[in-house]
């Protein structure tokens, strides 16, 4: 039917997702990857991994997701982290961090500091786009069509332009 739109809902919260037991693994970068990531080791990180790297992200501060992966690279010593496995663990630590709110939990992984390489937000992040804008905002940075503004790359973390 035109219009109708299907809810799947999972058995499993996100909360139990992030805290699947599982270790970090170093593997060969595979060739379909090497073009674009280079060669050597690359690391499988956890999802409680990517929820650590977020919660040290401070208060006025972003950072993008290709920053992260760098930080846990060098966290195994690795040559690249995979794109594909932060992106999805990125996803978990936002769900799981709206479900501890829900449950009024005070502490919870920043995820909506986390940006997009352009400075662009994240529309699957729980709210959309909007929800994160509406944060960012609440932490003094300005969001200008879907962007941070003003946001310049330094070392590990992209600050905040002072104006």
């Amino acid at each position: 039917m035109p219009g109708l739109k299907v809810v799947w809902k999972s058995k499993t919260s996100w909360r139990a997702k992030l805290h699947k037991p599982m270790l970090p693994k170093l593997v060969p970068v595979p060739q379909g990857m090497a073009k674009r990531l280079g060669s050597g080791m690359m690391l499988i990180p956890t999802a409680l991994e990517v929820d650590a790297m977020i919660r040290k992200i401070p208060r006025g501060q972003v950072s993008t997701v290709s920053q992260i992966r760098r930080r846990l690279a060098r966290w195994h010593n690795a040559d690249v982290t995979c794109p594909m496995v932060t992106g999805i663990f990125l996803r978990i630590v936002a769900e799981a961090a709206e479900e501890d709110r829900t449950a009024g939990k005070p502490d919870i992984a920043p995820y909506w500091r986390v940006l997009r390489e352009d400075g662009g937000l994240y529309a699957k992040f729980p709210g959309g786009m909007d929800a994160q804008a509406r944060r960012l905002m609440e932490e003094a940075h300005a969001v200008v069509n879907g962007k941070v503004a003003g946001y310049a790359h330094s070392g590990n973390l992209a600050v905040k332009r002072s104006a």
